[in-house]
């Protein structure tokens, strides 16, 4: 099992809902067209690792916004 993440707007509206952390991708790829200014990237310490454990997510995996500078 591992972790899925939602974002929303400051009305607490959902802009989308249930992305899976997977590794080595940029999770908002196919959300481009939203505009939405950076990207998102899951990264584990362990490079065998597909998805965040359950406890790891933090500790030996990472969420990292990148925007453009």
């Amino acid at each position: 099992m591992g972790w899925v993440l939602d974002l929303k707007n400051s009305s607490d509206e959902d802009i989308i809902a249930g992305i899976p952390l997977v590794t080595g991708i940029d999770l908002l790829a196919q959300y481009a067209y939203l505009g939405l200014g950076f990207s998102l990237a899951v990264a584990c310490d362990d490079p065998a690792t597909e998805y965040s454990t359950q406890t790891g997510l933090g500790t030996t995996s990472h969420l990292y916004a990148v925007t453009e500078s």
